[in-house]
């Protein structure tokens, strides 16, 4: 493998029923500083079925290209039609980097594409840097620069590892969703458009979709919320949960839990915050009755204001928050939502 022919950095525009995922240009904004620092230019690649109309948004997120593999075959994501599509296009452009969103269909694609180009895949990254490979310079042995450095949690959260792809490319990674930032757009950027087709012929590895059904979902994505309201095993029981909920109807916010809370059957997954569950950076976020574990801290630490209600002084949430308060949730949430109604009933005159 001459690694000299791979350059660039691309990223894998998801989309769903024609519309970009989030996550496409939250990668995109990283994309654009490792470009940076490499000195080179970032491409989207976006694959489906009548979807080149698509193609500006990239570019407004700061694609400077942007590939269109467009088929009928890849009107619904199908393993084998995207893998042969995504794997097709590293084989004829050679980017240096790959980047994948660890969505379903990442975690899908991403380990299948990278078996098929040959190259290793680190999962489920959450900083992405340039940098020298050993970190440390190692006596007899060539350090080398500009390397893709991919860190990600490790041992279920209680470590943190710093992974390399130093001798194949691609470089790929799948990255959470919720930890890149998006830039701010372009407005009316055109994207340079490159249409590409590898061909695509259905045999026994097609999966042959027979139905779609949609969830619909009741409660506000926590991951586009800018006040969480966020309870953990401390908070006693379900029923507990509606002061939580109390404060957060004052605040204009939404309840989300950790993983202590899924596990007991107390709220459903989609509210879990955490690294087995969503990244989330809201403006605030409340840590009532969570003890704060390294997986759960992991999901939250970059938001703005981190306020903590723990009756443990020692409990390791305190490290992290902004602003604590050592007590019972029981008495100290129902006094804090009363107060801010009254804040509010007064600033409304």
């Amino acid at each position: 493998m001459n690694l000299e022919e791979y350059k660039g950095v691309y990223v894998f525009a998801q989309q769903v029923d024609n519309e970009i995922s989030s996550i496409a240009f939250e990668l995109l904004g990283k994309a654009k500083d490792l470009a940076k620092d490499l000195n080179t230019d970032v491409t989207a690649v976006l694959i489906g079925s009548g979807i080149k109309g698509l193609a500006d948004q990239l570019a407004e997120y700061g694609a400077d290209k942007v590939i269109v593999v467009d088929d009928p075959e890849l009107k619904d994501y199908r393993t084998e039609p995207y893998a042969h599509a995504l794997a097709s296009v590293i084989n004829k452009y050679k980017p240096e980097i790959m980047l994948v969103g660890a969505t379903a269909i990442g975690r899908d694609l991403g380990p299948r594409v990278s078996a098929r180009v040959a190259t290793g895949l680190t999962a489920d990254c959450t900083v992405l840097e340039i940098g020298d490979f050993p970190l440390q310079a190692v006596p007899g042995q060539e350090q080398l620069h500009n390397q893709l450095l991919m860190t990600r949690p490790a041992f279920g959260g209680n470590t943190i590892a710093t992974i390399a792809c130093p001798y194949n490319r691609p470089q790929m990674a799948t990255v959470r969703a919720g930890v890149m930032q998006k830039i701010t757009p372009i407005k009316g950027a055109k994207a340079n458009v490159e249409e590409f087709n590898p061909g695509f012929t259905p045999d026994n590895k097609y999966v042959e979709i027979l139905d779609i059904v949609k969830s619909v979902a009741e409660t506000v994505d926590i991951m586009d919320a800018k006040i969480l309201v966020s309870g953990g095993r401390g908070v006693g029981s379900p029923e507990n949960f509606k002061i939580l909920e109390d404060l957060a109807e004052v605040l204009g916010g939404t309840v989300s839990c950790s993983r202590a809370v899924v596990d007991s059957g107390w709220k459903p997954k989609d509210l879990q915050v955490g690294q087995t569950g969503k990244t989330v950076r809201p403006n605030v976020y409340f840590a009532i009755g969570i003890s704060g574990a390294i997986q759960h801290v992991a999901g939250m630490e970059e938001s703005d204001i981190i306020i903590a209600i723990n009756k443990d002084a020692d409990a390791p949430i305190f490290d992290v928050a902004d602003y604590g308060v050592v007590g019972d949730l029981n008495k100290i949430v129902p006094k804090l939502t009363e107060a801010l109604k009254a804040e509010i009933a007064a600033a409304k005159g």
